[in-house]
């Protein structure tokens, strides 16, 4: 692509930088553009994915078409499918009339779906046959229904484990991802960083009438060490503190670090990462799968003692020796539980209270539920409530969560 057109795509959306990756990505949206292919784009999140299906659908055939952005995370899964593909009138409680749903809608245009990798299994089923033939039915309906709709999706989580883990269809993701963009991570950014501060800090100064912030050298060397877990979308929003907050108006490294977090797990400067580097996250993984197995283990040798101790009572006119056997089998199994209970008494601290319930079988105590409780209820404290990075921090899907604070009665 040659630089005018380059810098023209760039003024027209508002788009700062000229990192290499950048570029890129503005080159592939619009080379595809023309065509008719889906779209898949990767990247974390904030880091501004949502400007690529707009250059993509602007200039495209369909430009004057309509447009549609759906958060597919946002949507809960009882009405995902009705939200998506319409329903008819009666086919649920609340379907007071039909409804087209997006892909009736956008009918001719463009949908961009973001964060495609939350979709549920039966959704994801749905929309692979429209990929592949432009087929639909709407929930409750009988009759098929033909739509001619330009998809662009992204995602924030890395599909390839999604559909090892049985989490996303793998055939999908192949008609999703007929042209890929890779959309960098502002970490990787170098001085594009200073930029967008730059043009975020002018944004603030016209808004709010007040004079511009304005980072020293060493400040901007700090800002470009800095890792941006939350990427633009973080910077973004340090910016306008510092511009509301700081009595300053030329901010130096000491008035930048009271600005940036200082919570190692999510704000740590950009490091290279060795090949031996020690990860808490695998061995946190791990310990629940220990867990896991060990109470499995347990229910197994309770099932056991239930049996043996069922068979005591039906051999009340067995001899001698039948008894003595089934006692050492008894004795057997109690033995194995006892080495069990040690194996959980061995365990951290976090996990000490789940050991109780096998110390004492018949004492009401703290299951794994009561244990993915705390773990939620800690995670949500150590990110100030906030959900999305809670979590990023357990490693599983916003939706995953939301379900589970909705059960845990934590969603108040």
């Amino acid at each position: 692509m040659r630089t005018t057109e380059l810098q023209s795509i760039k003024q027209r959306y508002n788009i700062v930088g000229n990192c290499e990756a950048l570029n890129r990505a503005l080159d592939v949206a619009l080379q595809v553009a023309p065509t008719d292919l889906s779209v898949l784009i990767v990247g974390e999140s904030g880091v501004g994915k949502e400007i690529i299906p707009r250059v993509i659908h602007d200039n495209s055939p369909r430009r004057r078409e309509k447009y549609f952005a759906i958060n597919c995370g946002s949507i809960p899964e009882g009405t995902i499918d009705s939200e998506l593909f319409g329903h008819v009138k009666g086919s649920f409680t609340g379907a007071i009339n039909d409804s087209p749903g997006y892909f009736g809608v956008a009918n001719k245009g463009t949908l961009f779906l973001d964060e495609v990798g939350e979709l549920p299994m039966a959704t994801q089923a749905r929309l692979l046959r429209v990929l592949e033939n432009g087929e639909y039915i709407p929930v409750g309906a009988t009759e098929v229904r033909k739509t001619d709709v330009r998809i662009v999706a992204a995602t924030n989580v890395n599909i390839r484990q999604a559909i090892s883990e049985g989490r996303f269809r793998e055939d999908l993701y192949y008609r999703l991802n007929q042209v890929p963009v890779q959309m960098p991570p502002l970490r990787e950014r170098g001085e594009d960083i200073v930029l967008l501060f730059r043009l975020f800090a002018l944004q603030m100064a016209e808004k709010y009438r007040m004079d511009k912030v304005v980072l020293t050298d060493e400040a901007k060397h700090l800002l470009m060490r800095y890792k941006w877990p939350g990427n633009v979308r973080q910077l973004k929003n340090i910016t306008e503190q510092i511009s509301i907050l700081s009595t300053d108006r030329q901010i130096t490294p000491e008035i930048l670090a009271r600005f940036i977090p200082q919570d190692q797990e999510t704000t740590q400067l950009a490091t290279i990462h060795s090949e031996g580097e020690h990860s808490f996250e695998n061995e946190r993984e791990i310990l629940y799968k220990i867990l896991f197995e060990l109470r499995s283990n347990v229910n197994d040798m309770r099932r056991e003692m239930s049996t043996m101790k069922k068979q005591l009572e039906d051999v009340k006119g067995a001899t001698p020796t039948q008894l003595s056997t089934v006692n050492s089998q008894l004795s057997t199994v109690t033995s194995q539980l006892s080495t069990l209970n040690s194996q959980l008494s061995t365990l951290p601290s976090a996990e000490d209270a789940v050991a109780e319930e096998y110390v004492e079988p018949e004492m009401e105590s703290l299951n794994l539920n009561d244990l993915s409780r705390q773990m939620l209820e800690k995670a949500l404290e150590r990110n100030g409530g906030n959900r999305k990075k809670a979590a990023l921090e357990l490693g599983i899907s916003d939706r995953t969560l939301y379900r589970r604070l909705k059960q845990y009665g934590l969603d108040k």
